[in-house]
């Protein structure tokens, strides 16, 4: 059976494209059939896996209006066994679309089109935008299990229980069955207090929803190799797949299969 997995959080910057890319990448490279969802508009993840605008004529923004399906917009990457469903810029104005036509249902469009192409994966993995706007919900309505990176620094915490909010009142309301998969401390530091101040009260108060491996929490540290990969349009884990962030996505991906 396929599973759908959202990386979301409404805080920028805390790794949430790096851990869509890379584990979506980590999973192919273990024979898994996976397809990434960028369905942010910024399109770092389009962007990660090497295509340009140019590349592409119709992205996740002709989904969400109802003018395509998935499967006219999948493209195939130039990793095996790893499609991807591109975004663009234009998909900024999905909410004006959504609440000028004033259609109900509207939070389960993607859900309906990606049960149309479900059986094809083993694994889809949907990068949501910074945001708890219309675009998140899809994402949520649509998944089985969500996964939220929190960045080992100040303020980490924060904000985390309105995306939990949000999604307690999803799983009332349109996704019974949406479960938190996990939490991912991403840009850890060993030498720095904060970050293992910030690992610490992570342990504490979701010690169930850490990944683990060898009996240890996954993180993923902060690492140039992370850094520097999406501008030469690579994912960490075949850009520098010996590198320490690439070893986590690896072991995330690990932990991934073994829970099913």
């Amino acid at each position: 059976m396929s599973e759908v997995i959202s990386i979301a959080n409404q805080k920028g910057g805390v790794g949430k494209t790096t851990t869509a890319v890379n584990l979506s990448a980590s999973l192919a490279k273990k024979g898994k059939r996976v397809l990434l969802i960028d369905a942010d508009p910024q399109a770092n993840a389009t962007t990660n896996l090497g295509l340009k605008r140019t590349d592409y004529e119709f992205n996740i923004y002709h989904v969400l209006i109802g003018n395509k399906e998935l499967s006219d917009i999948v493209i195939s990457t130039d990793y095996k066994k790893l499609d991807l469903a591109p975004s663009n810029i234009g998909l900024v104005g999905i909410e004006k679309e959504f609440y000028d036509k004033k259609n109900s249902g509207r939070e389960l469009i993607l859900r309906e089109k990606i049960a149309k192409i479900k059986d094809q994966y083993d694994y889809i993995i949907i990068d949501s935008p910074p945001a708890l706007g219309p675009i998140t919900i899809n994402a949520l309505a649509a998944s089985d299990s969500v996964i939220v990176p929190i960045q080992c620094e100040f303020f980490a915490l924060e904000g985390l229980a309105q995306l939990l909010n949000t999604i307690s009142l999803i799983r009332k309301s349109i996704n019974k069955n949406l479960k938190i998969k996990g939490f991912l401390p991403t840009m850890y530091s060993g030498q720095n207090n904060l970050s293992k101040q910030v690992l610490e009260d992570l342990e504490y108060h979701f010690k169930d929803k850490l990944f683990k491996s060898k009996k240890s929490s996954i993180v993923v540290p902060r690492n140039v190799k992370v850094a520097e990969s999406p501008s030469f349009g690579e994912p960490v884990v075949t850009y520098a797949a010996k590198s320490k962030g690439s070893l986590a996505y690896q072991d995330l991906a690990n932990s991934i299969i073994k829970s099913r």
